[in-house]
């Protein structure tokens, strides 16, 4: 039985497109309400699955992440500093 009551405004056409779709399935709007969020409750509980299982193998693909080798394992903050130099050589400055 049915005792709670929750209400929301909508645009007209949207509030159009309900009633029809509830005459359509020969149902009351408010049973096509109550369908129409049970339906979605139900596909959230899924995607939340979905996106666990992303977790695990986003966790198994990085066990096979690495790094590149390289002379220079501070290239990166030094980059910079070497493209002045370069360019210093370069335009003999």
């Amino acid at each position: 039985m049915k005792t709670e009551v929750y209400s929301w405004r909508v645009s007209a056409d949207l509030k159009s497109a309900l009633e029809r779709e509830a005459r359509r399935r020969k149902a009351s709007l408010s049973a096509l309400l109550d369908l129409a969020a049970r339906d979605w409750l139900s596909k959230g509980y899924a995607e939340t699955q979905g996106d666990e299982e992303q977790l695990r193998l986003q966790k198994a693909a990085a066990q096979c992440f690495g790094a590149f080798a390289g002379r220079d394992a501070h290239r990166s903050e030094n980059v910079g500093q070497e493209l002045r130099q370069r360019l210093r050589k370069k335009y003999d400055r």
